[in-house]
C-alpha cells in the first residue's frame, strides 16, 4: 500500500475491508474450501461494484480510478484480499483487463462484462513444465495456426486461475509471425478444463486443453509486437498484485501472532515480555515493512510509467516472495503446537503466501530477470 494514502484511498480501502469482514469471514473461506467452491459469482459481482475491476478499464466503458493511480489502488484491494484470504479471480481478471485496455475499442462488450463481474475472464499463460513465460525465453507451446481470417488453436495451458468458473480465456499462443493473444469461450468446441489442486483452499487453478479450437477474427486481441507488449503489461499487473496480496496475508499473520504472544502467559509473564521473542518479532516486523515498501514502490513505478517499472516489480515479487513465507513460518513456530492445527487460522495465511510465492514468477525467476535487465542496461 502507499506510504501516505489519500483520504479517498483510505476510504476505498476501509470499504473493501468492511465488505470482506461482512461477507467473507474466515469461517466462510473454510466452508468454500470444504465445498470445493472457488468463489460465489454473485459475491464477485458485488466486489466488482465496489471498483475491484474498474481501475484498468477505460472510463468510457465504466472504468476509472480514484486518484489517477490505478495500480496503487488495486494494490490496496489486493492487500485486503490477502488479509482476508478471500477467494475470487481478482489478480487474473485485472491481468486480463491490463491486456485488453489497448484493445478495448474492438472488445468493448467483453471489457464491459468483465468490468461488471457479469463474466469471468482469466489469463491462460502458463504451460506444463515451464516457468513464468514472460520471464523466460521459451516460446509458447500453444500454437495458433492461421485459418481464413482467424486461427485454429492447439495446445495446453496449466495453472490457469479460476478456470473451472471462467467464461473466457485470454490465451497467449505462438503464431507464424510471433505471439498472438486471443479470447476463447470456455464452452467452445475443443476446450477441456481439468480442475487441479493448490495449497490455497479457495484460490484454485486448472489445466485447460485446446484441441483444434476455432478462433474467429473478432476474437483476436493482439498479434506480434502488440501481443508482446500486452503480455508484459499483464505480467507486471499479476506480479504486482500478487506481491501486495502476500503482504496483506503476512500482515494479518503477524498481527495474530502478536496478539497470541500478548495473551499467552508462562511462568506468570506474557510471552511478549521475553527478550528473545521480542527480537524475533522485531525482525519479522522489519522484514514486513520492507515487503510493504517494495510492494508499494512497484505499484508506484507502474503508475508513474517509470522505465524501471519492470525492475521494481521483479524486486518486489522476489523480495516479498522470499521474506513473506519466512515470516509466516516463524509465526507458526511462535504459536507452538496450536499453530500447526487445522482448527487454527494461521495455516490459511501461510497457504495463501506459499501459493503467491509460486505464481507469476518465483523469487528465483524474478532475480534472474533482474540480472537480465541489468545486463541489457549495461550493454
Amino acid at each position: 500500500m502507499p506510504q501516505d494514502p489519500t483520504a479517498d484511498q483510505r476510504f476505498f480501502q476501509s470499504t473493501t475491508r468492511d465488505f470482506l469482514a461482512d461477507t467473507m469471514p474466515v469461517s466462510t473461506v473454510r466452508a468454500l474450501g470444504e465445498a470445493g467452491t472457488g468463489f460465489d459469482r454473485q459475491w464477485w459481482r458485488r466486489g466488482a461494484e465496489l471498483g475491484w475491476t474498474a481501475m484498468l478499464a477505460p472510463e468510457n466503458l465504466g472504468g476509472g480510478t480514484i486518484s489517477g493511480r490505478p495500480m496503487t489502488e488495486l494494490a490496496l484491494i489486493a492487500t485486503e484480499l490477502g488479509r482476508a484470504c478471500a477467494p475470487g479471480p481478482f489478480v487474473t481478471t485485472n491481468a486480463v483487463l491490463a491486456g485488453l485496455a489497448s484493445a478495448a475499442g474492438t472488445h468493448s462488450r467483453v471489457v464491459t462484462a468483465v468490468l461488471a463481474g457479469a463474466e469471468v475472464a482469466t489469463w491462460a499463460i502458463y504451460e506444463p513444465g515451464r516457468g513464468f513465460p514472460p520471464l523466460t525465453i521459451d516460446a509458447p507451446g500453444t500454437r495458433a495456426v492461421p485459418d481464413g481470417s482467424g486461427y485454429r488453436l492447439a495446445g495446453v495451458k496449466d495453472r490457469v486461475e479460476s478456470a473451472d468458473q471462467a467464461d473466457l480465456f485470454l490465451v497467449t499462443a505462438r503464431g507464424p509471425e510471433g505471439p498472438v493473444q486471443v479470447l476463447v469461450h470456455a464452452d467452445a468446441p475443443g476446450v477441456t478444463v481439468t480442475p487441479g489442486w493448490t495449497l490455497d483452499l479457495v484460490r484454485r487453478t486448472a489445466r485447460v486443453s485446446f484441441d483444434d479450437v476455432a478462433v474467429d477474427a473478432d476474437a483476436v486481441v493482439h498479434t506480434g509486437d502488440d501481443a508482446a507488449a500486452a503480455v508484459r503489461a499483464q505480467a507486471l499487473t499479476a506480479a504486482t498484485l500478487t506481491a501486495a496480496e502476500m503482504v496483506g496475508a503476512t500482515e494479518r499473520a503477524l498481527e495474530a501472532t502478536l496478539g497470541w504472544l500478548s495473551d499467552r502467559y508462562t511462568f506468570g509473564r506474557p510471552l511478549a515480555s521475553y527478550q528473545a521473542l521480542k527480537h524475533r518479532m522485531a525482525d519479522n516486523k522489519t522484514w514486513l515493512e520492507a515487503c510493504r515498501a517494495t510492494s508499494a514502490a512497484a505499484a508506484a513505478a507502474w503508475d508513474d510509467g517509470a522505465a524501471a517499472a519492470e525492475e521494481a516489480v521483479s524486486i518486489a515479487k522476489s523480495y516479498v516472495g522470499a521474506q513473506s513465507p519466512a515470516i509466516a513460518q516463524d509465526c507458526v513456530q511462535l504459536h507452538g503446537g496450536i499453530g500447526v492445527t487445522w482448527e487454527h487460522d494461521l495455516h490459511l495465511y501461510l497457504r495463501r503466501i506459499t501459493l503467491g510465492r509460486a505464481l507469476y514468477g518465483t523469487p528465483e525467476e524474478h532475480r534472474r530477470h533482474i540480472t537480465d535487465l541489468l545486463d541489457t542496461a549495461a550493454a
